[in-house]
């Protein structure tokens, strides 16, 4: 992954944590939301139809801005891009907490996540450079992927104590002080570094290609539920956001300073990595919604208790990231990891298909809760190992703008399909006869099962993609003597 940088004065674990702390917080905001959104509606008197906005508002620029945030980084530098998204973001987060009307609540939902979209472009990049030593280097990517999927897990948590305890508010008030800390220490934490220079690419047509078709891919994407797959609007907006989106590649194969290098692609590690993660996260949405939609609509756990009983998946993704799993990566390799994870998501989801109407938290949802949180564990990590380790540090940048927007557009068409497919189950079981709790449960085994074939479909894409890149490269890698800590700028 190129020449370290030499040894600095700061500690580069508290560097980690600067930026594992910014992603945690933009994960969880993308999760604390929606526990609220009945209190944010009735405190507002947003409308039904208009409340799914405050939502995408965010959404929206997040997806869209994520590959050019990247490139920026690398252009400009990466603490800059990254300090300047967490400042847009609080602040856009404290006028959230103001807002007295629906029209201001969206607006600055926007900022959000634009700030939210610089900001966490680059911490992926930042956070696998950091070292040189492969088993200090899968331990950074490892607290990397428990800051993404913990704060997938605890967001609900977090917005339920808030939501109930305090108010609405409070979801958006929270982020102003931890932004603002994290800027400070920031400053200081994470190592300066000069970019390329933006005549290395600045490309303002690709930038606005790349942009305006992402944004409108993913408008189409989120709208499509509501308007329906066959609309006027989806069949319309969706080939128009593809072809911006090849107008932007064919941009990118001939102008002199492309934006997004298409070489990058040439790396097989990186794009199997990025396809099994665009795979893998569209079916751990399923978990996420269609588990908490069971434990309340079914269980009958309200907001908090919701909540609480995601509190044990973080807690293993936790124990398995931050710890096992860079000993096991650096033991046995990133490929049998990355298979063995897949492979554990697979069962969990299976596991998930038998979810009674009668069922109970401890029965039916917790064991296969917990083999999620070690399947995502050990997968993560070893899924982004691979992936970083073919790019160079002066395109880190981009290459984890890209894993942040394969994520987000896996995580919006894996939900929109699989909420498809329960709507269609559920009325089907209703118009047969079946309970309100039956009818929901058969939606959400729909679900689960489907989720089950995208991870599955993800095994078998990394199987065939990965087993002639990188075995020797490992195997190099986990025998290379330790070298000082570093912090590459």
């Amino acid at each position: 992954m190129g020449q370290p940088a030499p040894r600095t004065n700061r500690s580069p674990w508290l560097t980690i944590a600067v930026l594992c702390v910014g992603q945690m917080m933009i994960v969880i905001d993308q999760n604390i939301v929606n526990v609220a959104l009945p209190a944010v509606q009735r405190g507002l008197g947003i409308s039904a139809e208009n409340l799914v906005w405050v939502v995408n508002a965010y959404v929206i620029p997040f997806g869209g801005l994520l590959l050019l945030a990247g490139r920026l980084g690398d252009l400009i530098g990466r603490k800059t891009i990254f300090l300047t998204g967490i400042a847009l973001f609080s602040a856009a987060s404290l006028l959230c907490g103001f807002a007295g009307n629906e029209a201001s609540l969206i607006g600055f939902r926007f900022v959000q996540g634009v700030g939210g979209a610089i900001a966490s472009a680059c911490i992926l990049g930042m956070v696998a450079t950091m070292f040189s030593e492969p088993r200090k280097q899968a331990q950074a990517i490892g607290a990397y992927s428990f800051a993404s999927a913990g704060g997938g897990a605890v967001g609900p948590l977090l917005g339920g104590v808030l939501t109930q305890y305090l108010n609405w508010h409070w979801i958006f008030f929270i982020n102003a002080p931890i932004g603002a800390v994290l800027v400070l220490t920031g400053l200081r934490a994470v190592p300066k570094e000069r970019g390329q220079g933006l005549g290395k690419g600045t490309d303002f047509l690709g930038a606005l290609l790349v942009t305006a078709g992402m944004m409108l891919l993913v408008y189409t994407i989120v709208d499509a539920e509501r308007v329906g797959w066959g609309a006027a609007q989806t069949l319309i907006l969706g080939p128009l956001s593809i072809l911006l989106l090849a107008g932007f590649v064919v941009r990118q194969a001939t102008v002199a300073q492309p934006l997004l290098p298409l070489r990058i692609f040439g790396s097989r590690s990186l794009t199997a990595a990025n396809i099994v993660q665009f795979m893998m996260i569209a079916g751990m949405f399923g978990l996420l919604f269609f588990g908490t939609l069971y434990v309340q609509r079914v269980l009958g756990y309200g907001p908090l208790q919701a909540g609480l009983g995601f509190v044990p998946i973080a807690v293993v993704i936790a124990a398995v990231s931050l710890g096992l799993s860079a000993r096991l990566i650096t033991r046995f390799g990133q490929r049998p990891m990355l298979f063995t994870g897949l492979v554990l998501i697979v069962a969990a989801f299976v596991l998930l298909s038998f979810a009674r109407v009668d069922g109970t938290y401890v029965a039916d949802f917790l064991p296969a809760s917990l083999v999620m949180g070690l399947g995502f564990g050990l997968a993560a990590p070893a899924m982004m190992g691979l992936g970083m380790a073919a790019v160079t540090p002066e395109e880190s940048g981009i290459a984890s703008g890209l894993f942040n927007t394969t994520q987000q557009i896996g995580g919006a068409i894996g939900l929109t399909v699989l909420s498809a497919f329960v709507t269609s189950r559920t009325d089907s079981l209703k118009n047969a006869g079946h309970s309100e709790a039956s009818a929901l449960v058969g939606g959400y085994h729909v679900a689960f099962l489907l989720a089950a074939g995208f991870v599955a479909v993800a095994l078998v894409i990394g199987a065939v993609m990965l087993r002639a890149t990188g075995q020797q490269t490992e195997r190099a890698q986990a025998d290379a003597p330790a070298e000082p800590d570093v912090a590459v700028s």
